[in-house]
């Protein structure tokens, strides 16, 4: 098991690349390198410039490769597709003139699949029992759309896409996940868990990681404030307002078990990056550094 812990701007509250209250690009990559990053994500397209030499000088400046890009954008109706491969088109073209790494199952950099951007199903985030299902027929859709999305990044541009189930989209919950891969074969797509996303919605992150072992190529870490947590699942709430409240927290002061995860990946001999992320309101990014560091000191102490 080799294991390189990487970073994402949603730990500095990016998440809308259009929040007025973002902080400078340049910015959260100067102090992932300090908190002792090698690799970082894109974050949500249109927040780091699709200008190649600009972001190369700038990664290089702080010893820093990307890791992954994101589509975090509706999947489910047709009429987006367009705009979607569109943004597969500029991030590939970006991240495949970036340093590829090996030692995990595919190269990075990935292209992370979201499904994102619906009112209905945000306000039901976590909520299994309240939120709307699509329909056979617009399950389909999504299906095909993220087909599509998939074999253009793997066939035009040689990049491996993961899907993230989301807490707040359309690919949320267990039954979601479970037909999800029923219907994209792992050629096609691999899967992106994310722990603090699976117990919001209240699955185990080490259940999920164990049972998707053969299908895991990529991990996110969260950790999730108990107290702050039952709090807004009692509420009607947008999960990113849930996150404004401080529902993520840095990794060991939250309920995550990291050590038991931390025994399972070297079991089911999983190589390669997670990535911490704790989402945040941007206006409070002054304290993300500090976060950040927290986070990765704990991890190393149980032995990341």
């Amino acid at each position: 098991m080799t294991i390189k812990i990487a970073g994402a701007p949603c730990c500095w509250g990016v998440d809308d690349p259009k929040n007025p209250y973002l902080p400078p690009w340049e910015l959260v990559l100067e102090e992932a390198s300090q908190a002792g990053y090698k690799g970082i994500e894109l974050g949500p397209y249109g927040y780091i410039p699709m200008n190649i030499k600009k972001v190369k000088e700038e990664l290089a400046k702080r010893d820093l490769t990307i890791i992954a890009g994101t589509i975090f954008d509706n999947l489910v109706d047709e009429e987006n597709v367009g705009n979607l491969l569109h943004q597969v088109d500029d991030i590939c073209s970006l991240i495949t003139q970036l340093p590829q790494v090996q030692g995990q199952h595919f190269k990075t950099p990935y292209l992370v699949i979201i499904d994102w951007g619906h009112d209905e199903r945000d306000y039901r985030a976590g909520h299994s029992d309240k939120a709307e299902r699509l329909s056979e027929e617009r399950w389909a859709g999504m299906m095909k759309n993220i087909r599509t999305l998939s074999q253009y990044a793997r066939d035009k541009y040689g990049v491996r896409p993961v899907i993230h189930p989301h807490a707040g989209g359309y690919i949320e919950f267990e039954d979601e996940i479970t037909k999800l891969m029923e219907d994209i074969p792992y050629e096609t797509a691999g899967l992106c868990l994310d722990t603090g996303h699976l117990y919001y919605s209240k699955m185990d992150p080490y259940l999920w990681i164990k049972d998707c072992a053969d299908r895991l190529d990529y991990v996110h870490f969260k950790d999730i404030n108990l107290e702050i947590y039952k709090e807004v699942m009692n509420e009607k709430i947008r999960f990113f307002d849930a996150c404004k409240k401080g529902v993520m927290c840095p990794i060991g002061q939250g309920i995550i078990d990291y050590s038991s995860i931390h025994a399972l990946l070297k079991e089911i001999d999983y190589h390669g990056y997670i990535t911490i992320e704790q989402e945040r309101d941007p206006r409070n990014y002054s304290t993300s550094l500090r976060d950040v560091k927290q986070s990765v000191d704990y991890l190393t102490s149980v032995g990341y």
